[in-house]
């Protein structure tokens, strides 16, 4: 028996039961599918098509390594699969389950032809329910209902062969694909990034060592206490119950664990409300004024804010794909709060910058910060980047991402106009915290 294996947000050999599966009955032919088609709004941004072309490239050596072989093609995913079928003769199709709408869409269409497995999430997600039987809206009770069937099972080893069939259906080039930016290349500060299984691993295991001061460091910009296996756990190159393993166990790692909760609480969210990418989850804020300001939205993209927190954090996405924790939520705060500009702005530059960026957790997080969410913080609560800066020790971290600053130091660093510190070439404030707090709370007046 041949079978193909339609590879997704699932780059990996580790702990792969779709493979596994695969293996077990015969041939197989390892498939991934670059659609732009299916996701519609959705297909993946500029920084993750960095991403997958590098994570495609160790991912293919790491199965000529087995004998086998990735077979790339292009255009509508499930249009490919039953060509493949076609072609080579296949009986069926092994692949994870996902649950971004699109994928759900796809994998009904392809009915009987498939056969899907869990393998992406610490539990099934439709595992994890109410007393009721439903899917939980608040995350708190999520945990403490996934926590009763944690620690999951250990990760499936990959198997010992990976037979290849008689001959080899074509493939494309992945280089003909163009997923690395070229005119002009703006990713030379995601040179520290290492795509791939075999980095996620590592750094799942160095991590391991400062997994007890998780909780705390990694609120520190200028530490950079977290983990940062976001990627790699967005593209499947790690799953969640090896990330869980390798990072340690037992109450040390708690807040870990709940960070690899929060993912599959995102997918319950978005399996229930597939439109909560672009819909409020309270309706009552349908009614918000948002302000139409194309040139505040462009100052906060390019940090240009005058606010060295929000500024730093821009930069560093902007040059890395990727931005600390903490400053996510202070930048994601300034725009929806301080510049009043709706959540869902934020949420599409984060989806075409981020190399980590997820339908599910990217919507819930921006949605949580927003006081939009089924389960958020209150718009009321305003973060006050000034203060937030100071009191998370974030001098250093501007330093490197706001070179104007660098020479600043002491409590300037956080606030050179309040200090008169403020260099020529670095902007004032857009609005200064009292002014952009008093307007938040009218405009959530009138809407609510």
């Amino acid at each position: 028996m041949t079978s193909l294996l339609w590879l997704r947000q699932d780059l990996r050999l580790h702990d792969q039961p779709a493979l596994v599966a695969a293996a077990h009955e015969g041939a197989v032919i390892p498939v991934y599918i670059l659609d732009d088609d299916a996701p519609g709004d959705w297909r993946i941004g500029g920084a993750q098509r960095w991403w997958l072309h590098h994570s495609l490239v160790a991912l293919a050596k790491a199965l000529e390594a087995k004998g086998s072989r990735l077979i790339l093609r292009r255009g509508k995913s499930v249009s490919q699969l039953r060509k493949l079928l076609d072609e080579t003769g296949a009986d069926r199709i092994h692949a994870l389950h996902h649950y971004e709408p699109w994928w759900l869409n796809a994998e009904a269409a392809l009915g009987d032809q498939l056969c899907v497995h869990d393998g992406n999430h610490l539990a099934r997600i439709e595992a994890v329910t109410t007393g009721s039987g439903g899917l939980f809206k608040i995350y708190s009770s999520f945990w403490k209902a996934l926590a009763q069937q944690m620690p999951p099972q250990p990760g499936l080893p990959i198997p010992e062969a990976i037979e290849a069939p008689d001959t080899w259906p074509h493939s494309d080039t992945l280089t003909d694909w163009k997923l690395l930016p070229t005119d002009p290349d703006w990713s030379a500060g995601f040179a520290d990034w290492q795509p791939g299984e075999d980095a996620a691993r590592a750094i799942a295991r160095r991590f391991a060592d400062h997994v007890e001061a998780y909780d705390e460091a990694r609120n520190l910009p200028s530490v950079e206490g977290s983990s940062r296996l976001s990627p790699h756990l967005h593209f499947g190159e790690i799953s969640p119950r090896d990330a869980w393993g390798l990072a340690g166990g037992g109450e040390k790692a708690t807040t870990f664990h709940k960070e690899l909760a929060w993912r599959d609480f995102a997918k319950g969210v978005t399996l229930e409300r597939p439109d909560y990418a672009y819909t409020n989850g309270r309706p009552k804020f349908d009614a918000m004024p948002w302000r139409d300001s194309p040139a505040e939205l462009r100052a906060w993209q390019r940090g240009r804010t005058g606010y060295p927190i929000v500024d730093a954090g821009m930069r560093q996405l902007w040059a890395t794909g990727w931005m600390h924790n903490r400053v996510r939520m202070i930048a994601a705060s300034f725009l929806i709060k301080h510049l009043l500009i709706d959540w869902r702005a934020g949420e599409r530059w984060f989806w075409d910058t981020l190399v980590d960026a997820d339908y599910g957790s990217n919507a819930v997080n921006w949605q949580w910060v927003a006081g939009t969410g089924i389960d958020s913080n209150m718009f009321v609560r305003i973060m006050a980047p000034l203060v937030q800066s100071e009191k998370f020790d974030a001098a250093d971290y501007i330093r490197r991402w706001v070179p104007e600053l660098a020479h600043i130091r002491g409590p300037g660093v956080h606030d050179p106009d309040e200090y008169g510190c403020r260099p020529a070439g670095y902007p004032a404030k857009i609005i200064g915290h009292r002014a952009a707090r008093e307007r938040a709370l009218e405009a959530v007046k009138q809407a609510t």
